[in-house]
């Protein structure tokens, strides 16, 4: 009988990657951060019973059309706006995602690269390491405070919520603006729904967390950050095409917000010579968010056992509906 046939689209570390293959034959891209190209992938699609993916590897209709085995994706994020997923459906291919498992890995990031970006801790890292720091005083890399000021968190999901829930460790007022009300986050953390306007209006920090969507993409644009405090923060942990970057390049050199920490981008990997990277009060990270061992560890398994439920004729853990 022959074995179900499993395409990895990236290359993984895991042991139990040898158990699977006495039930499922495996092929997987042997390259840790170069991205399976385009014409392999369809090549692979072509024969895979399921692929694991990552959010770069575009699940599009015509890789869907020459996919006429696959019964399951199951991508290695919680976001999967890489994926076709009405045609999926449509297909009958079920689509799979990893939530929960990261939600306390990317608020911890996402609360460290707020607190970076407030006190210009790379900045001064740098300064030291390139021999430039010369003496004391009084304003050398003076940021900005994090206690008692208010965090505003656009996307009050489970990531959005646990963010929340560390930002009442420093005392912060918080507000939130959703397409629905948290109310069990309002009980439990003291936050507060508001409009999206009052929230970037009123905000000493902004942190992005919604999902990408035709409703999202480039809500944070010129006239978000015109109305934001020349004392703000930008955080974003969310999708890169959720802000409009040369609109908070603008904002950020004309000194209308005072600084945006990054972890994502619309195009990634972001290039070198971007404008965002030549300024000293931005903080840019390679999309990290899940970055931890144990994390990345958990979403691999957690994909695993999603294609191996589906092929077994079971139902996933975790599946996206629409």
């Amino acid at each position: 009988m022959t074995k179900p046939y499993v395409f990895i689209t990236r290359k993984i570390e895991t042991e139990v990657l040898k158990e699977w293959t006495e039930t499922f034959e495996v092929k997987m891209w042997e390259y840790e951060e170069r991205p399976v190209p385009r014409a392999i992938l369809l090549e692979e699609a072509a024969k895979a019973d399921a692929l694991l993916t990552m959010l770069s590897d575009k699940m599009d209709r015509e890789l869907l059309d020459v996919a006429k085995n696959l019964k399951v994706i199951a991508n290695l994020a919680v976001g999967y706006d890489n994926i076709d997923v009405p045609s999926a459906t449509e297909k009958g291919i079920t689509v799979c995602n990893t939530p929960d498992v990261l939600t306390d890995t990317t608020a911890d990031l996402a609360f460290a690269l707020l607190m970076a970006t407030a006190r210009r801790i790379v900045e001064a890292a740098e300064i030291v390491k390139e021999g430039k720091w010369t003496g004391w005083s009084p304003m050398l890399l003076a940021g900005h405070d994090i206690h008692h000021k208010t965090i505003g968190v656009v996307g009050m999901g489970k990531i959005g919520e646990t963010v929340a829930k560390r930002a009442t460790g420093f005392d912060m007022d918080i507000l939130y603006h959703n397409r629905s009300r948290n109310v069990a986050a309002e009980e439990r953390l003291g936050a507060r729904y508001t409009s999206f306007e009052e929230l970037i209006t009123t905000s000493d920090f902004i942190v992005c967390l919604t999902p990408l969507t035709n409703e999202t993409a480039g809500m944070f644009n010129k006239e978000a950050f015109m109305k934001m405090k020349q004392s703000a923060i930008f955080i974003n942990v969310a999708r890169g095409a959720v802000a409009d970057e040369e609109a908070l390049y603008e904002a950020l050199v004309k000194g209308e917000i005072a600084g945006a920490g990054l972890d994502v981008f619309k195009q990634e990997p972001i290039g070198p010579d971007h404008p965002l990277l030549t300024l000293p009060n931005v903080v840019a990270l390679p999309h990290i968010g899940s970055a931890s061992v144990e994390t990345r560890q958990g979403m691999i398994m957690l994909c695993l056992d999603n294609i191996t439920h589906v092929l077994s004729g079971k139902q996933p853990k975790t599946i996206v509906k629409l």
